[in-house]
């Protein structure tokens, strides 16, 4: 049996609502209920009845709900113990976040964050955005940063979970700087000589961002589709030796584009495109917690960064 089992179990408790707790817990309804079913299997008892609507507790489900209960709060209780056990003195935080914001944006925070806390302990959990946020609602982290777009939102219950606006990424189209600075490929090229685009898998929370941007420019774009990566620093890795148009967060590239070895694949007498920021868009860089994760030194750290980014 899995712990997230049963906090998926109380959710339904809570709401009477399948579809509901399904959203709340950030999963598909159909592997919502797969897991309750999973549940269910495991104790050799149906815990709701399905036939009316609201669904309701069965007997069983009725005499399930205190043990359920009790066996959250020590589950989280023993994590709160050993994770103290593990840190010694110092507090140990947990945060989960895309690669890319790791390296760029995490090594700033962290500093920002001591500033409240003194040394720290922490631990990152780098991985897709899905994974993430699925490690926040399942309470395998105590932070969650990542980026949020019109195109790509993060839909959390903020009920039951508080956010901050960390600042803004631009998302810009790079490529190869050759003599001079020229790009060596400029948007929005022809039919005739499309250039070659360095994609995200459809994988990557940027993947749909960027698709959105070349559906909807005013200019038609002609590009094909030489490479694909999860990862930015793969895209920025291919652009760097030439083999084409990759979109990056300028944080990423800011030493690159310092050092003469990338640009913008925008033409430099192409002046309109480089006044309107024409293929280029803007992330927001959102922190997320859980509201009822009240640790006395989680809030310490939470109301710092608020404090500090309020002023920004």
């Amino acid at each position: 049996m899995e712990i997230k089992w049963v906090e998926d179990f109380l959710s339904v408790v809570e709401t009477l609502n399948f579809s509901r707790s399904a959203k709340l817990r950030n999963v598909t309804q159909p592997a919502f209920g797969r897991r309750i079913r999973a549940l269910e299997t495991w104790l050799g008892a149906e815990l709701f009845d399905r036939s009316s609507y609201p669904c309701s507790l069965t007997k069983a489900g009725e005499s399930f709900v205190p043990i359920a209960r009790d066996m959250f709060d020590q589950a989280i209780q023993a994590r709160l113990i050993l994770r103290g056990q593990m840190a010694g003195k110092q507090a140990l935080l947990k945060l989960a976040m895309p690669h890319t914001l790791l390296l760029t944006l995490y090594p700033k925070l962290l500093l920002e964050i001591e500033q409240c806390t003194g040394a720290l302990c922490s631990s990152v959990e780098a991985t897709n955005v899905h994974d993430a946020v699925m490690a926040l609602v399942e309470r395998n982290c105590d932070l969650l940063i990542c980026y949020h777009h019109s195109q790509q939102g993060i839909d959390l219950d903020a009920q039951r979970y508080a956010m901050l606006s960390l600042g803004k990424e631009p998302l810009r189209p790079y490529v190869k700087a050759l003599d001079k600075g020229v790009p060596k490929y400029a948007l929005p090229g022809t039919a005739a000589e499309p250039l070659p685009f360095l994609s995200y898998s459809i994988y990557s929370s940027l993947s749909r961002i960027v698709e959105k941007q070349l559906s909807n420019s005013p200019r038609p774009v002609h590009l094909f589709r030489r490479f694909e990566s999860d990862l930015a620093e793969g895209l920025k890795s291919m652009a760097l030796e030439g083999h084409g148009v990759a979109w990056l967060p300028a944080s990423a590239v800011t030493r690159e584009v310092a050092e003469g070895k990338l640009t913008l694949a925008i033409a430099p007498n192409d002046e309109e495109a480089l006044a309107s920021g024409l293929w280029c868009d803007e992330m927001d860089i959102r922190l997320y917690r859980r509201l009822d994760d009240n640790r006395p030194d989680l809030d310490r750290i939470w109301t710092s960064l608020s404090n500090a980014h309020a002023l920004r």
